[in-house]
């Protein structure tokens, strides 16, 4: 068996990367995409490799040359890559494809060994390598029978959204035996290339095989295996990670990206906090409904989404500010009030980030359990010179929180001082007491001292929306803010959902109440485990601390790297103490992190 690379292409969505090289030759994590190539075929023992060379054609053959490659490399010139497609490359190797059977692959993939073992060891002679459809794959697709046959091969431009489902990707590796090459797809090739000329591709061509009632070609599912296809700069950088030349880099690759994990389709994250059962479903299909408007209208202005967020907490317009995420809404309110704040370590990073170290004044436990109370904030900012004190109830991430007519003799403290007070209710409606917020009129009015944050996105599940409230009785303060912030710093699907979520306050309360059952299960569930030390929590995520030897950092590397559960490691933030953060999920999510764990836990 041979293998034949098409190489010839410009690359021209990689900009600067590709100016002098070809596609090919962009690295990931140090490595060309050509070398990794090339190494994996040599290992599998071919006759020969053929590459079709074309943009920067002989600085590719040079690299390989010096790549010392037992396996013989040929080398054929499309002299006119910049004019063609990639049915002319094949087309200037169609006499090759008859002499043996071939391995084709385009050489802008980056894929692990055991993809090539995937098609190899099948013993059917021809197959189209094809994985499930996710968001972040681009081209052509395929729907496929029962009988892994090709029922219809789908461009990339006449993709049905609505139709994914069904939908597999060509993973643009496929394995063609000598006689399918030469009975059926070079003469077809031929044809389509003098019908159509040479600007078309070569999965044109599979396509109108398809059509036959015996086609020859059949598909190989993939069952999880890594592979990505590079054809942008933001694509180079997920395959970065995905392909991390370490554990250790694979997981710092993942910290750093903050979100966005659609992109890792396999990924099941533990490390960002939002209520697993809501919005419901009819939720989520009332704001499709009325997709187009809100992507294509502007969103209103600050008067309008404040009087959106007064009727959904139930408090007068002037009395709150709608932020583009409550992380908006820190930054200006930690800009807004001057002097030193006291605060609570370890906590929320956000609110430190937001003000120079020797603004800060710290409180910290003085309890494994990183448990304090409204008297222990009292006793020890009594007698400190502080211009603001700072409560996250419950905290974040020890998941400590104090019981609301406790939080009221705090803020009538923080009156008779003379002192602001911001209280972060943004995990508080998962707490199991009745009453819970101070985002009341009555409450706001009589102590103009006290600013109430809450986000959105945690409690309600929509953190895509970016929504965050602030609640405060000191109007000229919230009027500063609504001045301070963009006057369209929401779009217009966060305006509609503030629009809507009146209508669905039954099913965030049964939300709620599935969320706490869950956490309550789940902590029962980890305190089983030897080796963990679990930490009680009125919020959405639950503290523990590793007791078995392992460092926490090691955890969450393994969880990540062999289970594809993202855990949020505290080590740093705890000064190098040995405690995990796990979000609470749904029960069927829950149960792979438990088993993961136990697993772990075990060999440590």
């Amino acid at each position: 068996m041979q293998a034949i690379i098409l190489a010839a292409g410009m690359g021209r969505r990689l900009k600067t990367l590709t100016e002098h090289n070809t596609k090919c030759m962009v690295e990931v994590n140090g490595v060309t995409l050509i070398e990794r190539m090339l190494r994996q075929l040599e290992a599998v023992h071919l006759s020969r490799i053929v590459i079709v060379v074309g943009y920067q054609g002989k600085k590719l053959i040079d690299f390989v040359n010096s790549l010392n490659i037992q396996t013989p490399v040929v080398y054929v010139n499309n002299p006119i890559f910049d004019k063609t497609n990639n049915i002319y490359s094949l087309a200037l190797v169609k006499d090759r494809l008859c002499q043996e059977d071939t391995l084709l692959l385009e050489s802008d993939i980056i894929f692990e060994d055991s993809v090539l073992e995937t098609i190899l060891c099948d013993s059917r002679d021809t197959l189209a390598l094809v994985d499930k459809y996710e968001s972040w794959m681009d081209g052509t697709c395929v729907k496929l029978g029962e009988d892994d046959s090709i029922q219809a091969f789908v461009p990339g431009k006449q993709l049905k959204f609505d139709e994914v489902d069904e939908y597999y990707k060509t993973v643009n590796i496929y394995k063609f035996s000598r006689h399918f090459s030469k009975k059926c797809y070079v003469p077809f090739l031929a044809a389509y290339q003098e019908a159509l000329g040479d600007n078309e591709y070569y999965e044109q061509v599979l396509r109108v095989i398809t059509i036959l009632d015996n086609p020859g070609i059949k598909v190989k599912r993939l069952t999880g295996q890594r592979w990505y296809e590079i054809d942008d700069i933001q694509d180079l950088d997920i395959a970065s990670s995905i392909f991390a030349n370490d554990d250790a880099q694979k997981l710092s690759s993942i910290q750093g990206r903050y979100g966005g994990y659609w992109r890792y389709p396999h990924l099941l994250d533990f490390c960002y906090l939002v209520n697993p059962y809501f919005p419901p479903q009819k939720m989520v299909d009332e704001i499709k409904a009325s997709f187009a408007a809100l992507l294509t209208q502007y969103p209103s202005g600050m008067h309008v989404n404040s009087l959106l967020a007064a009727k959904n907490f139930d408090v007068q317009e002037e009395h709150i500010v709608v932020g583009n995420g409550a992380s908006e809404l820190i930054k200006a309110l930690m800009g807004q009030l001057s002097g030193r704040i006291g605060m609570v370590f370890p906590t929320f990073e956000e609110y430190p980030n937001r003000r120079c170290k020797e603004d800060i004044l710290v409180f910290t436990p003085d309890n494994d359990d990183y448990r304090y109370t409204a008297d222990d904030l009292r006793v020890y900012f009594e007698e400190k010179d502080i211009g603001t004190l700072l409560l996250i109830n419950p905290d974040n991430p020890s998941g400590n929180y104090i019981p609301h007519g406790d939080v009221m003799k705090l803020v009538e403290w923080a009156k008779r001082k003379q002192i602001h007070l911001i209280v972060d209710e943004s995990f508080v409606d998962f707490a199991d007491e009745r009453e819970r917020t101070l985002i009341e009129q009555k409450t706001l009015e009589e102590n103009l001292h006290l600013y109430v944050m809450k986000s959105i996105s945690k409690s309600y599940g929509v953190p895509g929306l970016r929504l965050g409230v602030l609640a405060s009785g000191n109007v000229s303060v919230i009027a500063r803010l609504k001045k301070d912030v963009a006057i369209w710093n929401i779009n217009s699907f966060a305006e509609f959902y503030m629009q809507i979520m009146e209508k669905y306050a039954g099913d965030y309360e049964a939300a709620l109440d599935l969320a706490r059952k869950e956490r309550s299960r789940m902590q029962d569930k980890l305190g089983e485990m030897p080796h963990l030390r679990v930490i009680p929590s009125q919020a959405n995520y639950i503290m523990v601390e590793v007791t078995n030897g392992m460092t926490s950092r090691e955890l969450t590397q393994d969880l990540l790297v062999k289970h594809q559960i993202f855990v949020k490691d505290l080590s740093a933030k705890l000064h190098g103490k040995n405690y995990l953060r796990l979000a609470v999920r749904n029960g069927e999510d829950n149960d792979k992190l438990l088993s993961a764990l136990e697993q772990e836990l075990r060999k440590g």
